[in-house]
C-alpha cells in the first residue's frame, strides 16, 4: 500500500534552510541524516540545549556538538528539535487505512496516534457487528468506497496498519464493540457467561498487542454496562499492564459524578486510568475545572494511576445522534430510526431535549444555537453544513427539533456536529495539570470538521505557549511527547535519546502556528518544516513526502498481575 518512495510529488521544491532536496530523501526507504545546530527539547521537560543529532537506521545514534558523518544534512539553525507528538485520542481508525497519506496529522508533527477510542471500533469484530458499527460511527470514520474489511481480530487490524501508514498507531480494545458482539444492543446486565466471553475477547486483544481498553459510556451499547461490569473488564486490562481510556457517562451536569465513577472503577480493578478529553463543559461546569483537578489529585494520593488528555479548543465535536436520550438507541440504528419517525416518540424526545435535559446531551437542556452541523453523508444536505440547528430552523420556519429529526433520518444518522459548550478558564486550568497529555479527538471526515484535526498540536505551541504563556515550551513538549509515551509504557519512544526510535519534529518556535480555523479547517500548520517517523521524512521542507514508514505499535506481554513492571515495546 502506498506510492513508490522514489516518486517525486508535484510541487516538491528545494528546501529553504539549506537542507537536502526532499526528493533525494525519498530515494531509499531509510536515509541516514545529520540534523545540525538544533535547539533540542528532549521530551522530559528539561531546558533546551544546542546540539547536533545523528539518525542512522531509523534510530538516534548520537547527540553532541559538531558531529560529522556520511549522512545527508538538515540545517536546523533557529529550529527546535523534539520528539514526535503523540495523539492520545484519535479517530483515524479507517481513514488511516483508506487515506494513508494522513497529511492532517503528520503535518502538525504527530508521529503516533492511539486508535480504538470511545468504545467503538473495528477489532475484534464479527460480520453482523461490523455492519452495525459502520453505520453507527460513519460520522467519525466515513464509509470509504469498496473498503476491504479483511480482518476480524486485533492482530489482523494491526497487520493491516503494518502494510503502510504515515505515522505509527497504537490501539485500544473497544468495550462497546465487545458488548455488541456478545450481548447485542439490549439495555440489560450481561449474564455471567456473557461477561466471561467479553473478558476472553478482551484478553485475546491485549495479547495480540492492544495497549488497553476504551469505553463510550454515552454510546450504544457501551452505556448499558454498569460499574461492576466495567470493573471486571478492567481487571483483565490490569493483568496485562494496559490502561483504561473511558469516554465517561457525562461531561455536563453529571460530569464530576461520572469522573468519580471512572476513578472508582480503576481503584477497584487496580487498573491504570487515562481520562480522555477530560473537559468540564456546558453551563453547569463554568469555572469548575479546578474541582475536577482536585478529584484527580485525591485519586493520585490514594494510589490510583491517573493521566488525562485534552484538546486546546472550546467547542467539542460528535455525531448529531449522540445528543439523543440514551433510551432511543436501544436495539441499534434501525430501531432508533423507527423511533425518530414515530410521532409519539418524537414528542417525548423533543420534551426531554428542550425541557428536561437528556443523558445524551450530558444532562443539559439542548441549546440549538450551540449545535453547528459539521458534516453530512447525504450530499443533498450539504447546505446545512456550517449552520446551527437554530439558524436552519429559523430560515425555513420550522421548530428546531423537527429540523433535528429530519437531518438524522435523511442522513441515516451520519451527521456530525460542533458543539459550542466549552469554557476557556477550564481548558487552561486542566492543561496545566502534571498528568496532562494532548489528544486531538479529531474527526477527519465531513464538510466542515473541527479544526483540531489539522491544528491541535501547533495550537498548543502557538496559542497556549507563545501567545498566552499558559505553559512553558519545554513543559508543553513534555506533555505532548514523553508523558504520553510513559502512559503507553513505550521504552524507546517519546524522548530524544541515543538508541531511541527517530520519531522527531523540527519546528520554528517563533513561527509555528495552527492555520486551521472553524471557517477553513483543512489548513496545514505553519512553521513545522520537518517530521520524521522512524528516521524517514514524512514532512520535508514543509511538504508531505510519499513515505509511509508508520506501523502498528504492539505491546506483547504475558498476563500477570497486578503489574508494577514496564512492558517492553515490540521491536521491528
Amino acid at each position: 500500500m502506498g506510492a513508490d518512495p522514489g516518486h517525486r510529488r508535484p510541487g516538491c521544491r528545494r528546501p529553504r534552510r539549506g537542507g537536502p532536496d526532499p526528493h533525494l530523501l525519498l530515494m531509499t526507504a531509510m536515509t541516514d541524516l545529520l540534523i545540525k545546530g538544533a535547539t533540542v527539547l528532549d521530551g522530559a521537560g528539561a531546558p533546551g540545549f544546542a546540539a547536533d543529532v545523528l539518525v542512522e537506521g531509523g534510530r538516534i545514534t548520537s547527540i553532541g556538538s559538531d558531529l560529522s558523518a556520511t549522512a545527508q544534512v538538515i540545517d536546523a539553525a533557529g529550529l527546535v528539535l523534539c520528539p514526535g507528538f503523540i495523539d492520545m485520542h484519535a479517530h483515524s481508525d479507517l481513514q488511516l487505512l483508506a487515506n494513508p497519506d494522513h497529511t492532517a496529522k503528520v503535518s502538525q508533527g504527530v508521529t503516533l496516534e492511539v486508535l480504538g477510542q470511545d468504545g467503538l471500533s473495528f477489532a475484534p469484530i464479527d460480520d453482523p457487528t461490523r455492519a452495525t458499527v459502520r453505520r453507527q460511527i460513519a460520522g467519525w470514520n466515513g464509509e470509504p468506497d469498496d473498503f476491504d474489511f479483511s480482518w476480524d481480530s486485533v492482530a489482523g487490524y494491526l497487520d493491516r496498519l503494518d502494510q503502510g501508514i504515515a505515522c505509527n498507531a497504537a490501539y485500544l480494545v473497544p468495550q462497546g464493540t465487545l458488548r455488541m458482539m456478545v450481548v447485542g444492543t439490549a439495555n440489560r446486565p450481561a449474564t455471567p457467561s456473557e461477561l466471561a466471553e467479553m473478558k476472553r475477547l478482551l484478553a485475546e486483544g491485549l495479547e495480540q498487542g492492544a495497549a488497553g481498553m476504551s469505553s463510550g459510556l454515552t454510546y450504544t451499547p457501551g452505556m448499558f454496562a454498569d460499574t461492576a461490569e466495567l470493573v471486571e473488564l478492567c481487571r483483565v486490562v490490569a493483568r496485562y499492564g494496559g490502561y483504561y481510556g473511558p469516554h465517561q457517562r457525562s461531561y455536563g451536569k453529571g460530569a464530576l459524578e461520572a469522573y468519580g465513577e471512572m476513578i472508582e472503577v480503576a481503584r477497584q480493578a487496580g487498573c491504570a486510568l487515562h481520562l480522555t478529553h477530560a473537559v468540564m463543559n456546558f453551563e453547569p461546569n463554568r469555572g469548575r475545572g479546578v474541582d475536577l483537578l482536585a478529584m484527580i489529585d485525591q485519586g493520585l494520593a490514594d494510589g490510583v494511576d491517573i493521566t488525562i488528555d485534552t484538546y486546546p479548543y472550546l467547542p467539542g465535536a460528535t455525531t448529531l445522534a449522540a445528543i439523543l436520550p440514551n433510551w432511543t438507541a436501544e436495539g441499534g440504528p434501525d430501531a432508533l430510526l423507527a423511533r425518530l419517525a414515530d410521532p409519539a416518540d418524537r414528542e417525548r424526545i423533543s420534551y426531554e431535549l428542550e425541557q428536561v435535559g437528556t443523558d445524551g446531551c450530558h444532562g443539559c437542556v439542548t441549546d440549538w444555537n450551540t449545535i453547528e452541523i459539521a458534516g453530512v453523508k447525504n450530499e443533498t444536505l450539504s447546505g446545512a453544513v456550517g449552520n446551527t440547528v437554530a439558524a436552519i430552523a429559523a430560515g425555513i420556519e420550522k421548530p428546531p427539533a423537527e429540523v433535528f429529526f429530519d437531518l438524522l433520518i435523511r442522513d441515516n444518522l451520519a451527521t456530525t456536529i460542533l458543539q459550542h459548550v466549552g469554557h476557556e478558564e477550564n481548558v487552561q486550568a486542566i492543561m496545566k495539570h502534571p498528568t496532562h497529555t494532548g489528544g486531538s479527538d479529531a474527526i477527519l471526515v465531513g464538510g466542515k470538521p473541527h479544526p483540531r484535526a489539522w491544528g491541535t498540536f501547533p495550537r498548543y505551541l502557538a496559542h497556549y505557549v507563545r501567545e498566552l504563556g499558559v505553559l512553558e515550551l519545554a513543559d508543553c513538549i513534555h506533555h505532548l511527547t514523553g508523558r504520553p509515551a510513559k502512559r503507553l509504557r513505550l521504552t524507546e519512544r517519546g524522548l530524544v535519546r541515543a538508541g531511541y526510535h527517530a520519531d522527531l519534529v523540527l519546528f520554528d518556535p517563533d513561527g509555528v502556528r495552527d492555520a486551521a480555523t472553524f471557517d477553513n479547517p483543512r489548513q496545514q500548520a505553519e512553521g513545522i518544516p520537518w517530521v520524521l517517523v522512524g528516521g524517514v521524512p514524512v514532512i520535508a521542507d514543509g511538504r508531505r513526502t510519499d513515505a509511509l514508514p508508520g506501523r502498528a505499535i504492539r505491546r506483547t506481554e504475558p498476563a500477570a498481575g497486578p503489574r508494577t513492571d514496564v512492558p517492553r515495546e515490540e521491536t521491528e
